[in-house]
Parts: C-alpha cells; structure tokens; sequence
C-alpha cells in the first residue's frame, strides 16, 4: 500500500504548496484499492506535516484499519462521496478563507479566468444543509447527492470539496476553484465583473485549457515544487 500511502502524501503537500492549509484542518483521501475504505490524512496534522507515519486507512464506518493516527470527524466526506461515485479516485476538502467569502455572496461563480471554468456551464452546486463539520454518515450521503456528478461543491460558512478519477485531478480542481473564487472576488471589489466567457466558449475551454494532459501538467509543477523545497539549500 506504498503507493497509495503515498499519494496521500504528495496531495497534502501539494495543498500546502498551493497555499489551501487550514493549520491541522482540511483533509484528502485516496480510494482503498481493495474497496476496504479510503486513505487519507490523520487528525492533528497540517498539510505539510504529512508522512507515511501521518496516513490512516478508514472503513466506511469510521474505523480505522491501518496506522496509528486518529481519523479526521469529517471522514464521511471522503467515504461517501466515493460510495456515491465510482468515477472518484480521490477527494480534497479544504478551508481556503477565499472559499468561505466568496460563497457567502450566494452568487454563480463565473468563467471570468480560466480557472473557473470546470466548475460553470453547469454551475457547481453549493451544499447548504450545514456549515458545520460533515461528522455523520448521513451529512456524508446528502453532500455526495448534492454534489451529483460534478467536479467540486462549495459549502458555505465551511470550504470546499473536489474530487476527481485521480488523486492529481482532485488537487488541482481544489486549487483552480480557490483561485476561480479569488479573481471574482478581486473583479467584485473593483465593482465587476463586466464581461466573461459565455457557455460556448466555456464548454470549448473545458476541453482545450483542462484536458487530462493540462491537468496533470498543472499536477507535475506542483510535485516539482515539492521536489525543490526538499533540496537542501546552498547556503548562498
């Protein structure tokens, strides 16, 4: 289970490289292989902090069936939205403040840059049972069926979830919405938007700005970051 350990390990890192770290909050997950459950993050750790020793495999139930940390309250995220979703090899929920702001405006997030473009045309959902912790099998399950098939879903007053067939599409979806949610955020404070892509040309983006290959593209700079933070400096 190295590898799957593993990815666990790259996808909280790359988190906190791409500035989503919460202090020890926030959490993503890898699908157990052998349909035991998901693998993801103990409890108690910040994205960077995370190592083989920090990863934990967890029954739908809760359970924890490998390593020796405590599993996040929020673990019905991760279990559910995968028991809902075949196609979801990995999940990401995070905290960004920028998340929390933009969905209190109760407004669509639109195609204004590139990067919201996976989540417009149609508009991603927003799931609005709670905005408190997502600790019950059952808040598990209404999220997973709000979230239907689309690439993420905003929780106001809370974060964000994204998913994705791998554990490289889920992180980047998390990022793109942050900063897709940030730029609005920006074109609001300066009394806009005025103009962004209408649905043609958003479909059309889809697929020429985040195709597979742009987002693993965007996944691999992200791991390169990683690979750099851990070279020893030169002392110059």
């Amino acid at each position: 289970m190295e590898d799957v350990r593993n990815s666990v390990i790259q996808a909280s890192r790359a988190l906190a490289v791409a500035g989503l770290g919460d202090m020890v909050w926030g959490h993503a997950s890898v699908r157990d292989p052998d349909g035991a459950g998901v693998w993801m993050k103990a409890s108690g750790w910040g994205f960077e902090e995370i190592d083989r020793e920090k990863v934990v495999l967890v029954s739908p139930s809760g359970s924890v069936l490998d390593g020796a940390g405590r599993r996040h309250l929020e673990f019905p995220i991760h279990t559910e939205v995968m028991a809902h979703r075949s196609d979801v090899g990995a999940v990401v929920h995070t905290h960004a403040p920028t998340l929390a702001a933009f969905a209190s405006l109760d407004c669509d997030l639109l195609p204004v840059s590139h990067d919201a473009v996976p989540f417009a045309c149609p508009q991603l959902p927003r799931f609005t049972e709670t905005g408190a912790l997502i600790a019950t099998p059952e808040l598990g399950a209404a999220l997973a069926q709000r979230l239907g098939d689309a690439h993420a879903i905003l929780i106001p007053n809370h974060g964000a979830v994204t998913v994705g067939p791998d554990v490289g599409t889920a992180v980047m979806y998390a990022v793109l919405l942050e900063r897709a949610c940030r730029t609005q955020l920006l074109a609001a404070s300066a009394g806009g938007p005025k103009v962004w892509s209408d649905e043609a040309e958003t479909r059309f983006k889809r697929d020429q700005v985040w195709n597979a290959a742009q987002l693993d593209a965007g996944w691999q700079y992200l791991l390169r970051r990683l690979d750099a933070d851990r070279q020893p400096s030169s002392g110059l």
